[in-house]
């Protein structure tokens, strides 16, 4: 019974449409297509979850680490995000012809990196009889993981997965708003 109102009510939408001569439409202008993806802006495309153990320490070259060294152990995880960032999109960069469209896309880029504070530890430390602990240490260690991290991302080609994944994205857009041909480089 609730397939019939549903049909009743698209029927009725129809003569509605029909007897006051609206219709629905989409603009699918350049212009509207560069808006259609600029809404979408940063595009966060791929998601790096990643465990690195860095260490880090202060050594004298004269005097022994049991004595005034500081070293540190840090088992780090991090995220790096990657995607396009689609606020860069320019009028230049989509054709529309008909039903064709071509949009050649931004280049992919890590949009962010972070340390997971929650799940980031430290494993050991160890300071010298002589000396105090060096507060900036970890600070300086976490920065390293951080970047390692993303080096490590970068390595393992996430921005080719970012792009790849924007790709597919936007061509689901432009599908979804009627063209029947879509290329987006």
């Amino acid at each position: 019974r609730a397939g019939s109102s549903f049909s009743r009510a698209g029927l009725l939408s129809r003569f509605a449409a029909y007897v006051t001569g609206r219709s629905t439409g989409i603009d699918v202008t350049s212009p509207a297509v560069v808006d259609k993806i600029r809404q979408l802006s940063r595009l966060e495309t791929v998601v790096y979850s990643l465990d690195k153990i860095v260490t880090g320490g202060r050594e004298n070259a004269y005097i022994p680490d049991f004595l005034v060294g500081d070293k540190l152990l840090l088992v780090a995880h991090g995220e790096v995000i990657a995607g396009v960032d689609l606020a860069q999109l320019q009028p230049a960069d989509v054709s529309v012809t008909g039903d064709r469209v071509k949009v050649r896309l931004p280049a992919a880029q890590v949009l962010t990196t972070r340390i997971d504070n929650g799940r980031t530890r430290i494993y050991s430390r160890t300071t010298g009889l002589l000396v105090s602990a060096d507060p900036n240490l970890e600070s300086e260690v976490r920065l390293a993981a951080e970047q390692q991290i993303a080096q490590a991302a970068l390595s393992d080609g996430i921005l080719d997965k970012a792009r790849e994944n924007a790709r597919a994205s936007v061509t689901a857009l432009l599908y979804g708003l009627g063209f029947h041909k879509v290329d987006v480089q």
